[in-house]
């Protein structure tokens, strides 16, 4: 049994990794200072004898002892969460980093980071694979979230370096499932939140950007694997769905699951900075953790959609 802890454990990502890794008989200490992370996430666990709760905000220091792991979730994920404010994203990216990393070298525990395909800002390459720089814009509306994920990169490969720490990083891709809140302002639940509620669907510009987006369960299995992997492989390395589809056609997509909805599809302007293409090359995961994407996006909906029908 390994004692494990998940920052930011009561997210939407975070709630998923702390019951995989507990129904795997690991111990589990879950911290959050539910800033984004919801209660109801990790209701079902707290009768767990081997689940603790510990409430939390990284950007203090944190005290656990005996760890074997950490994964560092914890950072407002969605535009509406982390541009609320600002500073604050940038200091858990960046101070909380540290106090993770702290807390890892006192315990000698092994750490993965939960970056983001944002690093790779409105890129100029295309698919994104893990040698490119980025084109990111640092004084830009979502730069909070974007610099603060770079520079905790940066922060887990100088531990590497200076502290011989055994560290992770994984860049996301969008990621859509249960668990998710109905108002984070990410584009699935956007969509499927305003089916459901017969408003129209809010397309920004022609909706001609495209995404990739991954079923919850794929992102679990990647994070896992990377944090086990034998070959001491420390990323970063990109875990996304490569399958790409423009908004609009992910927006025509879930209506077509509620034909009954009386919801239409409205364009607004872009945003600033929203990148006009996403889509991961996962050849490194493939290769170094044998991991690729199960689930396919008709698949992921329909369960996401059901998920959405019993909370709105």
């Amino acid at each position: 049994m390994k004692k494990i802890l998940i920052t930011g454990g009561a997210g939407f990502v975070g709630s998923h990794l702390c019951r995989k890794l507990l129904e795997e008989g690991n111990k589990v200490v879950c911290a959050d200072n539910f800033y984004t992370g919801r209660r109801e996430n990790i209701a079902g666990l707290i009768s767990n004898k081997n689940f603790i709760l510990l409430e939390h905000d990284i950007v203090k220091p944190i005290a656990v002892d005996d760890l074997d792991q950490i994964y560092n979730l914890a950072c407002p994920a969605s535009p509406n969460h982390y541009q609320k404010d600002p500073v604050f994203t940038l200091k858990t990216s960046v101070l909380g980093a540290l106090n993770v990393l702290e807390l890892a070298r006192k315990n000698k525990a092994k750490i993965l980071q939960a970056s983001t395909s944002e690093v790779y800002g409105d890129p100029e390459v295309h698919p994104q694979n893990e040698s490119y720089w980025g084109n990111v814009n640092p004084d830009g509306v979502r730069s909070c979230y974007d610099e603060g994920k770079r520079c905790a990169e940066t922060l887990f490969f100088d531990y590497m370096r200076k502290y011989k720490l055994r560290v992770r990083v994984v860049r996301i891709f969008n990621t859509y499932g249960p668990n998710m809140d109905a108002d984070d302002g990410r584009v699935v639940s956007n969509f499927i939140v305003q089916t459901l509620k017969n408003k129209n669907l809010t397309v920004y510009g022609e909706g001609s950007q495209t995404r990739s987006f991954q079923y919850i369960s794929d992102l679990i299995d990647g994070m896992i694997k990377m944090m086990n992997n034998k070959e001491n492989f420390s990323g970063p390395v990109n875990i996304g769905n490569p399958d790409e589809f423009t908004v609009l056609e992910l927006a025509e997509k879930i209506i077509s699951f509620l034909p009954e909805s009386k919801s239409r599809i409205v364009h607004k302007p872009l945003p600033q900075d929203d990148p006009k293409k996403r889509k991961p090359d996962i050849t490194l995961a493939e290769s170094k953790l044998n991991w690729e994407p199960k689930i396919k996006l008709g698949k992921g909906l329909a369960k996401t959609i059901e998920y959405f029908k019993s909370i709105v």
